[in-house]
C-alpha cells in the first residue's frame, strides 16, 4: 500500500511539473537555453509579438516561442509605427543599466564645461577611433565628455587586447590611450582589469565594431561622428 502511495504521489509531481512548465514560459524559455545552448540568461520577458518571449543572454537578446519549440536570432520591427526597431527598444535600458556598472572604470576625458557625456566602446587599432581621438579637445571644448570603455577587435587574448589591458593599468590611462592612438609603443603592464567584462558586455548589446557610441539614454550611434555632428546629434535627443 505504501509504495502505491509513492508511486500516486511521484505521478502527482511530474504532472505538477508539466502543469507549471505550460504555465510558466519564461522558465521553460530559460531552462532550454540554458541547458541547449549552454548561454547564462539574465532575464525573460514578454516580448512586441504574442506568442514569443525575449530573451537576454550574455551572447545577446534572442526570442524563443512561448512553448519553448523555436528560437528566433534577428530584428523585430513595427510597420504600424514607422518601422520602429522593437529590438533596438529593448537593448537601450540594458546598455544604460549595464554601462553603469563600469562608471568606475571608464578611462575619462572630461569636458570643462559638461553638456553631454557619451561612452565610446573603442580599440587602438581602429583608425576611426584614432581619427576620433585626435579631436578630443574640439569634443571637450563643446561640451562633450568623453569615457572610454574597452573592445579589443581581435578577441581575448589578442594583441589588441593584452595592449588595452596594459592601458588601463597605466599610472596614467589618459596619457597612455593618447599616446596609443597616437601610434605610439605600448608599456605592457598587468593587473586586474574589467577589459574582458567590458568586451562581453558591449557583444551582448550589439556592438560589434569601434567606434560605436553610447548616448546617456543608453542609444547606440555606431562609427565615428565629427565633433559638430555629434554635437548636433545629441542636441536633437
Amino acid at each position: 500500500m505504501k509504495n502505491w502511495i509513492k508511486v500516486i504521489g511521484l505521478t502527482c509531481l511530474l504532472a505538477g511539473g508539466l502543469v507549471n512548465a505550460e504555465q510558466e514560459p519564461e522558465t521553460l524559455a530559460k531552462q532550454k537555453i540554458e541547458s541547449m545552448l549552454r548561454m547564462s540568461v539574465s532575464s525573460v520577458a514578454d516580448s512586441p509579438v504574442d506568442g514569443v518571449l525575449q530573451v537576454m543572454t550574455e551572447r545577446g537578446l534572442f526570442y524563443v516561442s512561448s512553448d519553448g519549440k523555436y528560437l528566433l536570432h534577428g530584428r523585430i520591427y513595427n510597420m504600424d509605427d514607422g518601422m520602429r526597431n522593437e529590438t533596438e527598444e529593448a537593448l537601450v535600458g540594458v546598455r544604460k543599466e549595464g554601462i553603469a556598472k563600469f562608471n568606475d572604470d571608464v578611462i575619462e576625458f572630461k569636458a570643462k564645461d559638461e553638456k553631454y557625456a557619451i561612452t565610446i566602446f573603442t580599440d587602438i587599432t581602429c583608425g576611426y577611433c584614432r581619427k576620433l581621438h585626435n579631436q578630443i579637445e574640439e569634443y571637450n571644448a563643446m561640451g562633450i565628455t568623453v569615457r572610454y570603455l574597452a573592445f579589443p577587435r581581435g578577441g581575448l587574448g589578442s594583441k589588441s587586447h593584452d595592449d588595452l589591458v596594459s592601458i588601463w593599468c597605466a599610472t596614467d590611462p589618459q596619457a597612455a590611450m593618447t599616446n596609443a592612438k597616437a601610434g605610439g609603443t605600448v608599456s605592457a603592464k598587468e593587473c586586474e582589469t574589467s577589459v574582458a567584462e567590458q568586451f562581453a558586455f558591449a557583444q551582448q548589446v550589439g556592438i560589434s565594431a569601434t567606434p560605436s557610441i553610447i548616448m546617456a539614454d543608453g542609444t547606440l550611434e555606431p562609427g565615428y561622428r565629427p565633433p559638430e555632428q555629434l554635437l548636433q546629434l545629441l542636441a536633437s535627443l
